[in-house]
């Protein structure tokens, strides 16, 4: 019987071949459709390579008419540069700000029998990152 491998061997195989993927655009030779590269330079994709027909939006401006709020403005974490929400990769590159905010949070949490937890509200100083145009 057949068993799903790893799943991080999966999402590397995956990210691999999206890596690799090919832009193609759709003719027909003789009465059959076929997908050739856009670019003729590029060789044409084997038959477990990955296609697409046109490029990803950019995410990372604003774009209403698509529903894309784009980058300004978004939190990320500055202190982690290429983690998933470093501001690098959040920020699409180097382009964001630091500032200091007082935020009040829960702290001094203890459980109190039965059932319930009971928390002091305490004021913090922090430096949130925001990514700019």
């Amino acid at each position: 019987w057949k068993v799903m491998p790893p799943f991080r061997r999966v999402g590397v195989v995956l990210k691999e071949r999206f890596d690799g993927a090919t832009e193609v655009r759709l003719t027909r030779i003789g009465s059959r459709p076929a997908l050739l590269p856009r670019d003729p330079h590029v060789k044409p994709p084997a038959a477990r390579d990955l296609v697409y027909l046109a490029p990803s939006p950019d995410f990372c401006h604003l774009d209403p008419e698509n529903g894309i709020p784009g980058t300004v403005g978004r939190r990320c974490n500055g202190t982690s540069r290429l983690a998933p929400d470093g501001c690098e990769l959040v920020c699409c590159g180097p382009g964001y700000r630091a500032g200091r905010a007082e935020v009040v949070q829960r702290c001094s949490c203890k459980f109190s029998w039965c059932c319930s937890v009971r928390c002091q509200q305490c004021k913090n100083t922090v430096t949130i990152h925001t990514c700019r145009v």
